[in-house]
């Protein structure tokens, strides 16, 4: 009888074979994202506009270019950073080191919020200077674009239904 309970003891599961390895946790944050928040940023700053380019025109896909014109965005994997470059217009009249620091602090807050990650640096461009009712010209055609356009998608997505 000693013998089985020495057989027994000798079979027993080694606890290594249930040790699983640590798992690795991959996230990848495409650019289109951060040209989304910068874009967003941008958007509440009064006095500045993206040089060219519609961030409407780019999320329903008429844009050819996969970059929202005005933003690069620069990855580093190895330290979880990311590089910001913005390109915009001034309205006559705004102080530059200002809508500087407005626009970089914004964005630092935005991106680190929505991605945890930290942002190395924010290079704002400058390009030219542009009279207030430019600045109003192009946002209200900008606007009324995102509304045609919205109003297209929707008839689209109705005209276009699963149900029989």
């Amino acid at each position: 009888m000693n013998d089985k309970r020495d057989q027994l003891e000798v079979k027993r599961i080694d606890t290594k074979e249930f040790e699983f390895p640590d798992t690795l946790f991959v996230r990848d944050i495409e650019n289109q994202v951060f040209q989304g928040i910068v874009f967003q940023c941008l958007s509440k700053i009064e006095g500045v506009a993206l040089v060219e380019g519609n961030f409407i025109d780019n999320i329903f896909g008429r844009n050819v270019s996969d970059n929202l014109k005005g933003i690069t965005v620069e990855q580093n994997n190895r330290d979880h950073s990311v590089s910001v470059k913005i390109e915009v217009n001034v309205v006559y009249g705004c102080s530059i080191p200002e809508k500087a620091e407005e626009i970089q602090t914004l964005c630092t807050e935005e991106i680190t919020k929505a991605t945890g990650l930290h942002v190395a640096s924010v290079h704002v461009i400058f390009k030219s200077v542009l009279l207030p009712n430019q600045l109003k010209k192009r946002q209200l055609s900008e606007h009324l674009q995102a509304v045609t356009t919205t109003k297209k998608a929707m008839s689209i997505e109705e005209e276009y239904n699963d149900e029989f």
